[in-house]
């Protein structure tokens, strides 16, 4: 016979006799069951089929992983995404909704073609060309062929639950249909151009970026920074003054003597490129010259002089130099004046061959030569330290060159009022909530998006120059006889243009332009291309638009925002209504990971462990193949062993989750410290350890007794005041999941397996354990399981394969019954609320935490046999007795209302109860503090809780301060404050 506890409809809860053919759950399932955790015991053999579920509701939950660029293998950044999908989708499930979560791996244009470049050359050394662009794309396929399947491999060892099935690449053919389909719609709707503009051109990559992927780098002064190419640094931050000597057209058509106007420049090397000199119109100091010209020294020939309100009269003279080949603002006033533009930097960063004998100088070192040569013309007046922003290419750390191409472009202003449109609304909600002032901001400013890019993989601009003229170029799209057309084959192509033009077919020479597109307008797609589209499949329907985008906020505006307007444009309705953004993940000092640092952790480092050789293997494997250089590779050494000195302990999957999830995501940088991960590893042994004791008990005391009917009120008081902890949790636990804030609910959950239940409910229980026949053993055992069995279920969604794996050899059926069996996510216990009894057990708790204290201050051991006596007027304390002698560790507790303190006693006062502990002689003769060092120290120690309480107290620092720096000096006033409360307990006992 066992023992099963029903719940009635009245909320009361009986045990009940069971026939013994319900017997002890199989013991065959716990043969395996090892004395300790073992993490990557029990996950290389975890079953991956699902454990936790509920009954499906019909809701559904859909959403696609940010798919991880083939360029290498995952870092934390990217298991900090996993982890927070994975537990979302693993909470849904468990909740009843139909969950689907598509993982995919981008190919990432220009950083793959740069990583594989580097790879090439360093082994080979051969360059893309080299190789011709088919060979090339073979070279990078076998590339992406080796990372997809170590970057699988990476995601199955975090334990996720993604639908491997859909798995998708944003380069396979299903991709590339709906890549060419939405240019072709978005061409047709007039929404993508082609255009001569000025461009991001990164002269490393050979190739335009977007506005998105440059950097914006402020020098305050003369600064010098490395550039690709160059041997030694480059000089930024100094703003250069040369004059331009005054034209007289008429009549003599010759210089004006002395005549001229001084410009300033933070950039001598284009002024070959210069086209005019411009001045604010209401400038009175050269409002008169507007209209007249100057002579151009390099080129001998002469310049107009423009007004244009654009001129910041304030700005170096107030006169400045026009160059609308290679600056934004200026090629915009060329189109308003009609100046011409003479392009003087090439795509390689070296002059061209309009700057005569400097064609062919890189570009920085022209600027030297050029500044000399207008020494000798006696045209220089000087320099001085400015202010600027560098633009840096975040693919190849390269200065960005501003170069006029004709390029693609996506028309994004319409697009960009719609989503900010629905974010107004409330269609589109963003968390955190302050990323919605950036996405106005950017919205609101947008520029038009450059889609084409010169690279070799990708997606091929999917547009065909059709005419008669077989060496048909891109200009000539331009003209009657030429068109461009965008189609999705050449065939289609030479139909369409054949009736554009009204002719024959067969008389069309078709060229396909040379261009890939940016890697970000493939992805874009991804929110309905992942789902079929633009087929109309069942998918489709079901489960677009997603239920969540959650992603970096890194990429809100490189990913997230163009997937609003990519998907809204062509789909008719928002691709998600909920955004979530995550934080970059540091190390623990706060630093961005980075390889120079030698901090950049791999998660399998964490889940397996790592020596620091292996680390350094690693390492060098990475130099071999050219992927970092020589100077990264012996920082990162040298920083490794700074870091890791012992290397990284194997913590498993579930404990580096857990961890990860412990921090709010939302904080704009997210810390991680390996030792986290240990001590949450810990805590899995915990909860191994709380189910194995239940286990040995459940099977003692169930096969002692035959118990008749148990009603809940019957339960102990600590039983109901777990239960009421229990509930307490659940709701923290679900509350905090809603609003995303994962790292309240692991608080809640460790604090209530670690601290409320193993360490104060299970230590009291075991004196009515130990009496297996009685009621409150009864009692203890199922409660112990309700407590395990939500507590597993809870934390199913962060530690999966623990959980799954203690839950099934956890003997619930022998204890409890359920119709179906539960693996659902719990719901609170509304009815186990009870304040009345968690206040009482607070206030217990305060004594024994005195009982502990004095104990410990004056060295009693259990050797002692210690004595406490409370001495108090509340019967409160009867009713625990025996769990506070329990869990102070007393040989015995007395409880008086009055009593006179012995000699022999210690004594300290918590709210209504005296406490006073017996102390041999020996050891109050030991207790002898030095009053005066304990004053010296406690001065010390409020001295500088002073110092940084008036730091922190400041509007300054409440403004500006980091959330990082904030709770780093948190920890600091609590921990001097911890400090000088126990000198003060000391200091007590020496009066």
């Amino acid at each position: 016979m066992f023992v099963v506890l029903r719940k009635y409809r009245n909320g009361s809860h009986k045990f009940k006799l069971k026939p013994a053919v319900y017997r002890l759950k199989s013991t065959t399932a716990k043969k395996d069951f090892a004395a300790a955790y073992n993490p990557k015991l029990i996950e290389e053999n975890a079953d991956n089929s699902e454990y936790f579920y509920a009954t499906n509701n019909g809701r559904k939950y859909s959403l696609i992983l940010p798919p991880p660029n083939i360029t290498g293998i995952l870092h934390l950044g990217h298991a900090l995404a996993v982890t927070v999908e994975d537990v979302l989708v693993r909470w849904h499930r468990m909740r009843g909704f139909d969950t689907v979560w598509v993982p995919g791996m981008d190919h990432a244009g220009i950083a793959t073609q740069v990583v594989v470049e580097k790879k090439l050359y360093k082994e080979k050394g051969l360059t893309r060309h080299d190789f011709g662009r088919e060979a090339f794309e073979k070279e990078v396929w076998k590339w992406k062929e080796e990372k997809e399947e170590v970057i699988g491999g990476q995601l199955k060892r975090m334990g996720v639950k993604l639908d491997w099935p859909r798995q998708m690449f944003t380069l396979d053919r299903k991709q590339s249909v709906a890549v060419t389909e939405a240019f072709i719609k978005l061409y047709d709707s007039g929404l993508i151009y082609r255009s001569d503009y000025l461009v991001n051109w990164s002269c490393v990559l050979r190739s335009a970026i977007s506005d998105v992927e440059v950097e914006h780098l402020e020098v305050t002064g003369r600064t010098e920074l490395p550039v690709p190419g160059y041997d030694t640094p480059v000089v930024f931050g100094q703003l250069s003054h040369f004059a331009y000597k005054l034209y007289d057209v008429e009549p003599t058509g010759s210089l004006q003597g002395d005549g001229e106007i001084v410009v300033a420049t933070t950039r001598p090397e284009t002024i070959p490129g210069d086209v005019a000199v411009a001045v604010n119109p209401n400038d009175s100091r050269y409002a008169h010259l507007i209209g007249q010209y100057v002579w151009h020294p390099l080129r001998n020939e002469k310049i107009p002089i423009i007004g244009d309100s654009f001129v910041d009269s304030d700005f170096g003279t107030g006169a400045v130099k026009v160059t609308p080949a290679h600056d934004h603002n200026d090629f915009e006033v060329a189109k308003r004046h009609g100046l011409t533009s003479i392009q003087v930097i090439d795509e390689e960063g070296k002059l061209s061959d309009s700057c005569g004998n400097l064609a062919g100088m890189r570009r920085f070192d022209a600027r030297k030569a050029l500044l000399d040569e207008l020494n000798k013309l006696n045209l220089l007046r000087g320099t001085q330290d400015h202010r600027m922003i560098v633009p840096i290419c975040g693919r190849s750390r390269d200065v960005v060159e501003f170069l006029s191409k004709p390029q693609w472009f996506v028309r994004c202003t319409d697009m960009a009022k719609r989503a900010l449109r629905d974010y107004e609304n409330g269609n589109l909600t963003i968390e955190p909530e302050h990323f919605g002032k950036n996405w106005t901001t950017w919205l609101e400013n947008i520029r038009d998006w450059c889609v084409s890019r010169q690279l070799w993989w990708g997606h091929r601009v999917p547009v065909y120059f059709c005419g008669s003229d077989v060496d048909t170029t891109p200009k000539a799209s331009n003209t009657r006889t030429t068109i461009a057309v965008a189609a999705r084959n050449i065939d289609e192509a030479r139909s369409k243009a054949a009736a554009l033009l009204s002719r024959p077919p067969d008389t069309l020479h078709i060229r396909q332009d040379e261009d890939v597109l940016d890697t970000w307008f493939s992805s874009a797609l991804l929110p309905f291309s992942a789902f079929g589209w633009p087929q109309q499949t069942e998918d489709l329907k079901k489960l677009y638009p997603l239920s969540i985008m959650e992603t970096g906020h890194d990429i809100l505006f490189f990913w997230v925002a163009r997937m609003v307007m990519l998907g809204t444009q062509l789909t008719g309705q928002l691709p998600f209504s909920k955004i979530l953004l995550h934080g970059i993940v540091c190390d623990a000092h706060g630093r961005k990971m980075s390889k120079s640092l030698g901090n950049v952790i791999s998660p399998e480092d964490v889940i397996h462990g790592s020596t620091l050789k292996e680390l350094e293997n690693a390492l060098d494997k990475n130099y071999k193949s050219g992927l970092i250089t020589k100077e990264e590779f012996n920082k990162a050494i040298a920083g490794q062993k700074k870091m890791f000195p012992e290397g990284i302990p194997q913590c498993g999957a579930d404990a580096l989750r857990f961890t990860l999830c412990s921090h709010n995501i939302k904080n704009h940088f997210v810390n991680f410290d390996v030792q986290e991960c240990k001590i949450n590893k810990f805590f899995g042994n915990k909860i191994w350890q709380a189910v194995k004791f239940a286990n040995k008990w459940i099977e003692t005391v169930l096969v002692a007794q035959e118990i008749g009917n148990l009603k809940y009120e019957s339960l102990g008081k600590m039983d109901k005041w777990i239960l009421s902890k229990l509930s307490g949790m659940v709701k923290i636990v679900n509350d905090s999941m809603e609003r995303y804030e994962f790292h309240n609910a692991t608080a809640a959950l460790k604090n209530f397996i670690y601290y409320e239940f193993c360490d104060i409910y299970l230590e009291s229980a075991k004196r009515g354990l130990r009496s297996t026949e009685s009621k409150a053993a009864a009692g203890h055992i199922w409660t112990m399981v309700v407590c395990l069995d939500v507590g597993l279920r809870c934390t199913a969604p962060f530690m999966p394969v623990l959980s799954s794996h203690l839950h099934e050899r956890l003997n619930v059926e022998s204890v409890l019954t359920f119709t179906p069996r539960r693996f659902d996510f719990p719901q609170e216990e509304a009815q186990w609320s009870c304040p009345t009894i968690e206040d009482e057990v607070d206030g217990i708790m305060e004594v024994v935490a005195s009982i502990r204290r004095l104990k410990k201050l004056f060295n009693v051991t259990a050797k002692h046999k210690p004595k406490a006596i409370l001495v108090t007027r509340s019967s409160i304390y009867t009713d625990y007795l025996n769990t506070i002698q329990d869990l102070s560790g007393c040989n015995t507790i007395q409880i008086h209302q009055d009593i006179e303190r012995k000699d022999d006693m210690v004594v300290d006062k918590i709210g209504d109860v005296t406490i006073l502990l017996e102390v041999p002689q020996e050891l109050r003769d030991k207790f002898d503090v030095d009053v005066r060092k304990l004053q010296v120290k406690k001065s010390k120690l409020v001295g500088e809780l002073e110092k940084i309480k008036a730091m922190t107290s400041t509007e300054g620092y409440k403004l500006n301060a980091t959330e990082k720096t904030k709770e780093v000096n948190a920890k600091k006033i609590a921990g001097l404050e911890e400090k000088i409360t126990r000198i003060n307990y000391m200091e007590s006992f020496t009066k």
